[in-house]
């Protein structure tokens, strides 16, 4: 079995008096596909921006690599090789492509390297290449997804976290989008995704959990969850079998 490279245990993060996560475990182990679905609302992303530092969590360990990092901040993450992909993608508006792209690598002084891997995003994005010297503000949706992805991945990332990546793309950018996060994973990439297209999110990972109002309430291997009526009913929009 391979090593663990992720591990949440006991984890709990309020707003305010709410409380968002309600003290969930789990894991994601080297060169595992790992998703994590549930409605909206459920605590998917605050359990991500806790993971990244971007959020305090109150309770409960985040060990990644075999250190603590409860408490790090996203800067500090991203130098250990965990980086994330935000929902709502969060690319510079009024910068290049390109300038995106060594933003992303802004935590490596290896430049030959960093040009090469320039390249290697051209070649996972062609419409990216296409597009280099354009602003990221003027692209589409789905483009800019795709750079967001990109950027990530400048940093050579260990783990890679993404935060609902298909969220208000047509259906033909969401099948692209899939297939980037499949090829990504074949490479040798570790990936924790989230995601509220239960269906897609489950086809391409190795195992998932099902988070529901701030609580892990089921977790398997994705092709057994994908057949479980349970998750069909109340996750992949089909109706339960009649008694």
């Amino acid at each position: 079995m391979a090593n663990t490279l992720l591990k949440v245990t006991g984890l709990k993060v309020s707003y305010g008096g709410i409380k968002a996560v309600k003290g969930i475990d789990l894991e994601v182990r080297e060169g595992e596909l790992v998703t994590l679905i549930g409605s909206n609302g459920a605590g998917k992303t605050t359990t991500m921006k806790a993971i990244t530092g971007m959020l305090l969590a109150e309770a409960g360990e985040i060990v990644y690599h075999g250190q603590p990092i409860r408490g790090v901040g996203s800067w500090d993450l991203v130098k250990r090789g965990l980086a994330m992909v935000p929902e709502g993608r969060g690319v510079f508006t009024r910068m290049t492509i390109v300038e995106n792209l060594l933003m992303g690598a802004y935590v490596r002084t290896d430049k030959a390297e960093i040009q090469r891997d320039i390249e290697r995003m051209f070649a996972l994005f062609p419409r990216l290449k296409e597009r280099k010297d354009q602003l990221a503000g003027t692209m589409s949706g789905g483009e800019q997804q795709m750079l967001a992805m990109a950027r990530a991945l400048m940093s050579r990332p260990r783990l890679l976290l993404l935060d609902e990546p298909s969220m208000g793309l047509s259906p033909i950018m969401v099948d692209k989008i899939f297939e980037v996060v499949r090829d990504v994973h074949a490479q040798g990439m570790t990936i924790l995704l989230v995601e509220q297209n239960a269906r897609r999110a489950l086809q391409v990972a190795d195992r998932g959990y099902v988070m529901d109002s701030g609580e892990i309430i089921m977790h398997g291997e994705a092709k057994a969850m994908l057949d479980d009526p349970k998750v069909r009913a109340a996750y992949l929009g089909e109706a339960a079998a009649a008694a």
